[in-house]
């Protein structure tokens, strides 16, 4: 079994492991589809245009003035049949929804107690500042996903081959971030720099 150099990857990529089985998927080289996933989870997620009942300056205010500032996130109260909203910023790429979702659904099978974000006040730049908000528990749910998405045996064998963050990303349908992300925390980076960067990326 091909696992990060990492306590902390290898715990976060056995967790994804268990997530692609769940999903059906037999290789490291296949595609995971989180919205086809996302149903086993108990979560719906609508079009953004399927949301009733936003004012026009929710709306204003959710696709333009701070479209940068969200990807998305779930409903803390659950609908009457027990399943879960999750809504996606409409603005950003297909891509990046596929992590924002991932991250979700790895909250639910990781069990985790959900976060509740509550105002406590502005930091010197002016950012909010929450409480409620576990940063181990978002950092395993992020890991978890992208490794659901990225699994290290297919990433690895990409990177030794020379293929560019850009192929892997096509590869699996995800973000070029997402991919260098992957890469970093997977401790890749120098095999990728001497296999790809000398190769002219």
């Amino acid at each position: 079994m091909d696992l990060p150099p990492t306590q902390k990857g290898r715990h976060h990529e056995l967790r994804a492991r268990g997530l692609r089985e769940f999903a059906g998927l037999k290789s490291d080289d296949q595609r995971l589809d989180p919205f086809k996933l996302a149903t086993y989870a108990g979560l719906i997620v609508p079009t953004f245009d399927q949301i009733q009942g936003l004012s026009p300056e929710t709306r204003e205010q959710l696709l333009n003035t701070a479209k940068d500032r969200w990807s998305g996130g779930a409903a803390s109260v659950r609908l009457p049949n027990g399943k879960k909203l999750v809504i996606l910023n409409p603005t950003h790429a297909s891509t990046r929804h596929k992590a924002t979702l991932m991250e979700e659904i790895s909250h639910v099978f990781l069990g985790h107690k959900p976060s509740r974000l509550a105002i406590e006040g502005r930091d010197k730049q002016g950012n909010t500042l929450a409480r409620d908000y576990d940063v181990d528990i978002e950092e395993e749910a992020y890991a978890t996903g992208a490794a659901a998405l990225v699994p290290y045996a297919g990433l690895k064998r990409m990177v030794e081959a020379g293929r560019t963050m850009a192929e892997i990303a096509r590869h699996y349908n995800v973000s070029r971030p997402l991919v260098e992300y992957r890469i970093k925390i997977s401790r890749l980076w120098d095999t990728y720099k001497e296999r790809v960067f000398q190769s002219g990326d």
